[in-house]
């Protein structure tokens, strides 16, 4: 027998990072060490206290039963809570906040809920290639938006065409931003919102990195603009605040009528998420953030050394502003990709190539600040054994 696949199978993007993956693990089985710097995996366990919540919780017979399908109000509360104190945004946590599993599966069921096959969204590039997997699977069609250093990765919105803007239903941004490490300004908020209400387009704030500022910046939620809600909403994950990214925890807010679709479309598809993991999420919300301080610390420190260490070997770059990544410029006679493949084949060492996200990222690679400050030291060191730098 043979099985068709549907044509929404047959668009999805190829998964560029698969790829990565593979070639890592073909040098590791070969006997050498590779310090693996490509992907952006939290190493750091979740913290004790979250750890102990789960386990409490994990006992309660009560969550042995199906949750409530659109998920417990204690989280939705303390999601709230969080972004009352945290970031001073008031949120009414019974209609402007959905439970999603993971901030990537809200990511891409977006497009499934608001494309039809032919609609525009507009996608930074580079970006995160998860919105081009949504937009595939619904038949929309990706206007790409460049992110370029002398914009400081920031949209020119003047640059858009007006019969594009006119036609776009969406715009997916993300800040701090994966994969270059820019944060958003208030003027960008501010330009983005209004082009958004002004175009009647759905804007989709990724704030997957919310938390990660460096150099005494604060990374701003979109949804602290008065107008936010209007136009859209954000879509927060505890993955990399809380290094929770197996527990799958994820939250869309802000406009409460696509919030209201969001849970319907999930209706049909979950019953929410395991009702522990939930009361574990709420431990992580409403007890001491310490340890969300203490873990940006740890990744400024490593940018630090990582910059540092770039700089010895004669390797300039601007150091990111934000995330846990740095994005960092390839040598002259090099692709993104070539110079990946010479620094995991003769380096050991593992970095993503730029053009995974996107072709402006092109001419670059992304390290994530995801290995202690030795191991970061010591890729540099390797690197600097093949002489490109000089």
């Amino acid at each position: 027998m043979s099985f068709i696949p549907s044509d929404a199978m047959n668009r999805l993007p190829t998964q560029f990072f698969a790829g990565l993956t593979r070639n890592v693990h073909r040098i590791v089985q070969a006997g050498h060490d590779v310090i693996n710097v490509g992907q952006g995996n939290p190493d750091q366990p979740t913290p004790p206290h979250i750890v102990a919540a789960m386990q409490r919780e994990a006992a309660n017979p009560l969550h042995h039963k199906y949750s409530p399908f659109q998920g417990r109000d204690e989280l939705k509360e303390a999601i709230a809570h969080w972004y009352k104190q945290e970031r001073g945004v008031e949120l009414d946590p019974y209609t402007e906040v959905a439970i999603l599993f993971g901030g990537k599966v809200g990511l891409v069921e977006l497009s499934n809920i608001f494309l039809n096959p032919g609609d525009v969204c507009l996608v930074p590039d580079p970006g995160y290639p998860d919105y081009w997997s949504g937009v595939a699977m619904a038949g929309g069609v990706m206007e790409m938006m460049p992110l370029r250093a002398e914009n400081d990765f920031r949209p020119d919105f003047t640059k858009i065409a007006p019969d594009v803007a006119d036609r776009a239903k969406m715009m997916f941004l993300n800040y701090p931003n994966n994969p270059t490490g820019a944060v958003a300004t208030p003027e960008l908020i501010e330009e983005a919102v209004r082009f958004c209400l002004d175009h009647n387009i759905l804007l989709v704030h990724d704030y997957a990195y919310g938390t990660i500022g460096f150099d005494g910046v604060t990374p701003p939620s979109f949804l602290a603009h008065p107008d936010m809600k209007q136009a859209g909403i954000e879509v927060y994950t505890l993955s990399k605040t809380y290094n929770m990214a197996g527990w799958r925890v994820g939250f869309a807010l802000g406009n409460a009528e696509v919030i209201r679709l969001i849970n319907l479309y999930q209706d049909h598809y979950f019953v929410s998420l395991f009702g522990a993991v939930q009361m574990a999420a709420v431990e992580a919300l409403t007890a001491s953030q310490q340890c969300v301080y203490d873990l940006c610390a740890k990744y400024e420190s490593r940018r630090n050394a990582l910059y540092n260490a770039l700089q010895r070997i004669g390797w300039q770059a601007k150091p990111s502003s934000g995330s846990f990544f740095a994005w960092l410029p390839v040598p002259d006679g090099y692709t993104s990709s070539s110079f990946a493949d010479l620094l995991l084949n003769e380096a050991h060492v593992a970095v993503a190539p730029g053009v995974g996200f996107g072709a402006e990222g092109e001419g670059y690679v992304r390290v994530g600040l995801l290995v202690d400050e030795p191991r970061l030291e010591e890729a540099a060191e390797r690197i600097a054994q093949l002489q490109l730098f000089r």
